[in-house]
């Protein structure tokens, strides 16, 4: 790299590290309007304050397989059945960090942060921009409703200031994504494969700037949080201030937005690779509860609360099974101990992931190549213990969808809309072919989001929780933004 593409990026990182901070006291202000629950008191945020300071940060021991002995082989050609490949590909080498942290702007070489290009897919189906889902398919749309509710979501148009290349909100590929609830403007959180927690804000403009000169890049923030792959991103609506991280690394972490102070709020006692959290939910009823689930399978390989029914918990599994669970019913003792399970259904190969909306449906994607909705709306009459015929818990629609990620891809996996504002239960999850999908609970197809500059799989896909807003990540730390 010559002295002058350093010198450009090291420009370009300390004005960053200006902007860092009152890019995060908007977001926190914003946040603060609506949000429900008091910001904690100044005496709190000092006390946080001071605890960060006097924490020492840092491994305090490492096991053999965390220092690398045991090797697991990452030969490309060694067949996995149905596991994912990224599960078999994760580093063992990196301590978590314990404790809490007074985050700064993080801090890479200009190659890794400039430079890294989309990596490459191997998916042997998929056709970059061909689309499935086209304008012809919405004019031939002969229901009204259906062809307005079309309409709008194609209407949806990418972030009219950078292209999706210039928009890198972390350095590694995007493995969690979310926005931030307020509803002033699109806020983005991304988590990536090595712990970066980065944000962008959609409602900044191209600065002024000579016309024969570059485009200034946008101001992005990140933090490193994590020391492995961050898995999910929750933003209590009960309290806008706090971003809350899961990771491979076992722990779970509370990014205070005002104080810009990162607190563990819970880790294994020791540093056990096979703790790896795969994901969190956080009930709206019991606001002091994270519900998480492990890579060993505790509570499942990847899971969703009914966001009307908390007690209620559906699980995917490498197992190739969708699984509903009773948390009103804990059976068995000690080690042993787990829900009541109220009903399965099996895939022809793994269940990726399983996301419960409002109206009581379920949604997974498998690799099997479909997107499975099932309707369970009749949970609110179910009594504890409940038993789910295995005909009631058949899927009510089948949607073909390439879901063959391969190794370089993250796993596609279909998300709901939390709180639409216009009444719509729909989904968003990522096409192979560079576009987002967008889905109703009968499995009928709103729209499929395109645009120019797209040059990754934006694998990561979200909407906004109440706004028709979607944004996805790709395995080059890049972000679309639709609005």
């Amino acid at each position: 790299m010559s002295p002058e593409k350093l010198s450009d990026f090291e420009a370009r990182r300390r004005q960053n590290v200006e902007n860092n901070a009152k890019l995060l006291k908007d977001t926190a202000e914003l946040g603060a309007k609506i949000r429900k629950a008091a910001i904690p008191s100044k005496k709190a945020g000092s006390e946080k304050r001071k605890r960060a300071e006097s924490t020492r940060v840092g491994p305090v021991r490492q096991s053999a397989r965390l220092a690398g002995v045991s090797a697991e082989s990452k030969d490309p050609l060694v067949k996995l059945e149905d596991m994912p490949v990224e599960l078999k590909d994760r580093e063992y080498k990196r301590a978590r960090i314990n404790g809490d942290l007074q985050l700064a702007n993080l801090q890479v070489d200009g190659k890794r942060w400039s430079g890294l290009e989309a990596l490459p897919s191997f998916a042997p189906k998929a056709k970059p921009g061909d689309r499935t889902f086209t304008d012809d398919d919405i004019k031939e749309t002969t229901d009204e409703k259906l062809k307005s509710l079309r309409q709008d979501l194609d209407g949806l148009t990418l972030f009219e200031g950078w292209q999706p290349n210039d928009i890198k909100i972390t350095p590694e590929r995007v493995y969690a994504l979310t926005f931030h609830p307020v509803l002033d403007k699109p806020v983005v959180f991304a988590g990536d494969k090595k712990g970066t927690l980065g944000f962008f804000d959609g409602s900044q403009k191209i600065p002024d700037h000579p016309e024969d000169s570059e485009v200034p890049l946008p101001q992005i923030g990140a933090f490193e949080v994590h020391n492995r792959t961050i898995t999910s991103i929750k933003i209590p609506m009960f309290d806008q201030n706090s971003v809350i991280t899961s990771s491979y690394d076992g722990s779970i972490r509370c990014l205070d937005l005002a104080t810009q102070v990162s607190t563990q709020l819970w880790a294994p006692e020791e540093d056990d690779d096979e703790l790896g959290i795969s994901c969190i939910d956080i009930s709206p009823e019991a606001k002091d509860t994270i519900v998480f689930s492990t890579l060993t399978g505790s509570l499942g390989r990847g899971f969703s609360l009914n966001p009307t029914l908390p007690h209620l918990l559906a699980t995917a599994s490498l197992d190739r099974t969708l699984k509903i669970w009773d948390l009103r019913m804990i059976k068995g003792e000690g080690d042993l101990a787990h829900p009541s399970l109220l009903g399965q259904h099996q895939s022809r190969l793994s269940v990726s992931h399983a996301s419960w909306c409002k109206s009581g449906h379920i949604a997974t994607s498998s690799y099997d190549d479909t997107v499975k909705i099932y309707d369970v709306s009749s949970a609110a009459e179910w009594e504890p213990g409940h038993n789910i015929t295995d005909k009631e818990m058949q899927p009510n629609i089948k949607v073909p969808h390439n879901n063959q990620t391969g190794r370089w891809v993250t796993i596609l996996k279909p998300q709901w809309q939390a709180n639409p504002a216009d009444g719509v239960n729909k989904l968003a999850i990522g096409n192979m072919n560079h576009f987002v999908d967008i889905y109703g609970v009968d499995g009928t197809q709103l729209a499929q989001l395109y645009g120019g500059g797209i040059t990754a799989v934006p694998a990561v896909a979200e909407f906004h929780p109440v706004r028709n807003w979607v944004a996805g990540g790709s395995a080059s730390g890049k972000l679309c933004l639709w609005q």
